[in-house]
């Protein structure tokens, strides 16, 4: 009997063990992160929308895009209901999303106190999360951010060869680190150097390796690494240049919203509507 109880004990734990290692698609964590943003915000059913998200989380490492702020919503909406988040510990996870977007974090000052975190608990939070950060990435995009503006729009040689040498920095960032996102090289660089990744990737377009380097980024959405709206602002870019319908139509609305949204929908972005809807909340807030 006790031999029995032990295999059945060592399946659960080997189970336990390749689920959480599995690779996950975090397109299917994007869509249904959309699903439930809906139920909150356009169905009015702000309890459900919490337990999902719950149960979201629980199997997927929680991102917090910049459009949706999903776990930054989850706690929110569950602070609001009464509802148990996590507390500290979901938090300091909170704190360490928002981190690259600045100050953005001082924003949650009054919530964190709530449950025992005080100002100077978060910000030391920050400063550890900033020793954490990739320098070698750092250096290197703080680089490619100045390269990347050099020559332009007139010296077309000279972007054409920066275009060149930051699509390879690119390459050998993916080999030896993976993506850059925001939780490897935050958002500023050396001497306070904005690292606008989207415009960065957007160049890329005009690369003769870019056909290589979609392909590539989009293996990083999959991963949860480059973001739906980063890998779509790009693609719409090489759309509009080549003057062909743009896929994902995050610069403008006007076609065909079916084709679109089925598009965004591909990548784990919002449709047109509930993006729309998104952002209008988002004004009224401010």
């Amino acid at each position: 009997m006790k031999q029995y109880t032990y295999y059945i004990l060592l399946f659960i734990l080997i189970s336990v063990f390749s689920c959480k290692n599995r690779e996950v698609n975090y397109i299917t964590y994007y869509n249904r992160v959309n699903e439930i943003d809906s139920i909150y915000r356009m169905a009015n059913k702000p309890e459900k929308a919490i337990k999902r998200f719950k149960n979201l989380f629980h199997k997927y490492t929680p991102k917090n895009q910049e459009l949706t702020e999903e776990y930054k919503t989850y706690i929110k909406l569950a602070d609001q209901y009464h509802k148990n988040f996590g507390g500290k510990k979901s938090l300091y996870k909170l704190i360490t999303l928002i981190a690259p977007y600045g100050n953005e974090y001082k924003k949650l000052y009054p919530l964190l106190k709530k449950y025992g975190i005080d100002s100077l608990e978060a910000d030391q939070k920050i400063t550890d999360w900033k020793k954490n950060l990739n320098k070698t990435l750092i250096d290197s995009f703080s680089i490619a951010m100045i390269r990347d503006q050099e020559g332009r729009p007139e010296n077309r040689a000279l972007v054409t060869k920066n275009i060149e040498k930051n699509i390879n920095l690119f390459f050998w960032t993916f080999e030896h680190y993976g993506f850059p996102d925001g939780q490897k090289i935050g958002r500023l660089g050396n001497n306070d150097i904005f690292i606008a990744m989207p415009t960065l990737l957007s160049h890329m377009i005009a690369s003769k390796k870019y056909p290589e380097f979609r392909k590539k980024l989009f293996e990083y959405v999959k991963t949860g690494h480059c973001s739906p709206q980063e890998y779509a602002l790009m693609s719409d870019t090489y759309d509009y240049y080549r003057n062909t319908a743009v896929r994902y139509s995050l610069r403008n609305n006007n076609q065909d919203s079916v084709r679109i949204n089925h598009n965004r929908k591909s990548i784990g972005l919002p449709s047109i509507q509930h993006s729309s809807k998104i952002r209008k909340d988002k004004i009224k807030k401010k």
